[in-house]
Formats: C-alpha cells, sequence, structure tokens
C-alpha cells in the first residue's frame, strides 16, 4: 500500500465521526445513507491529491461531505420525503436512556435540524460539533460575519420550534 493511501485510510478513520453525522441528517433511508457514506469517501479519495494543507483536514472533509450530501439530497429529496425514520445525528456522541427528558430533546432537536434548509442544516451540524464562525465559513465559502448571523437565525428558529411543542404539551 502506498503513503497516500495509507495517510487516506488514517485521515478517514480519525474523521469518519463527521462523515456519519452529516449522512445521518441528510438521509432518512439506510441503503440512501450506505450510498452516500460511499459517494462522500470516492470524493475525498478523488480530490485527496489536491489537498491543500492549509487546512485542517476536518475542514475539507466537512466541505466534501456537506456538498456531496446536498447534491444527493436534491437528487433523492422526492423519495426521502416520503420515509419517516428519524435518525440521530450525534448518537454516536451521547449514550442516554431513551427515558430521560434530554433524549426526548435531542430527539426533538434532530426532527427539527431534518427539517431545515440542507444548507442550514450543514451550518447547525457543524456549529452544534463545535466549529468556530471561521472555521464554518471556511467550509461554505462565506464570511464569518455571515456564519454567525445565520446561525443566530436558525438557533431563533429551533428555539421557536421548541416553545411551540412546549405550548402544545402544557395546553394538552
Amino acid at each position: 500500500m502506498d503513503k497516500s493511501r495509507d495517510t487516506f485510510i488514517e485521515v478517514l478513520d480519525s474523521h469518519k465521526g463527521i462523515i456519519y453525522k452529516i449522512v445521518n441528517s441528510y438521509c432518512k433511508d439506510k441503503d440512501d445513507r450506505q450510498d452516500l457514506v460511499q459517494e462522500i469517501i470516492v470524493q475525498l479519495w478523488s480530490s485527496f491529491h489536491k489537498f491543500d494543507e492549509r487546512y485542517k483536514f476536518s475542514t475539507w472533509i466537512y466541505r466534501i461531505a456537506l456538498n456531496t450530501s446536498i447534491s444527493f439530497y436534491r437528487k433523492n429529496k422526492v423519495r426521502q420525503e416520503e420515509t419517516v425514520e428519524f435518525p440521530s445525528i450525534i448518537e454516536h456522541k451521547m449514550e442516554v436512556e431513551d427515558t430521560s427528558s434530554q433524549s426526548q430533546e435531542l430527539a426533538l432537536l434532530n426532527t427539527f435540524i431534518q427539517e431545515l434548509r440542507e444548507i442550514d442544516k450543514g451550518l447547525i451540524i457543524m456549529y452544534l460539533d463545535g466549529l468556530s464562525s471561521k472555521e464554518i465559513a471556511e467550509v461554505m465559502g462565506i464570511s464569518p460575519t455571515n456564519v454567525t448571523t445565520k446561525i443566530g437565525r436558525i438557533k431563533d428558529l429551533l428555539k421557536k420550534k421548541f416553545e411551540h411543542v412546549n405550548t402544545q404539551h402544557h395546553a394538552g
């Protein structure tokens, strides 16, 4: 095995969580998720020789995974809308009992993220993953100020959705 292939496999292995989070938020169907993971890996491998070392591997992976996922999402949107399952985007990070309120809130958050426009999904995934506005801006190709503004709007929207659910829950 050559050195670049070994390096690629190491990078892929150490950053696979990014790929799974993105895939799980853009694909509801298990088979589609597997196809998308493969497509992202193919895209990463085909552009690996062009990787710019001024950036982090995670930034490069986010950019390619998000672009590939958005394209995949748009192609498969009609079929996806017929699917009801909502896989957790952060299930590999959090181990909580299904009966806990934290788990219910996480499931709700995941549902609300599923409902976002595809670009907004990518922004909030990276935000929840702890990326800075500068890092998100590098991935998305927009200014850090624009990232901060968009994240603020998404957070407001998610907050309103939670408030609406809580109002319904307490009224019922």
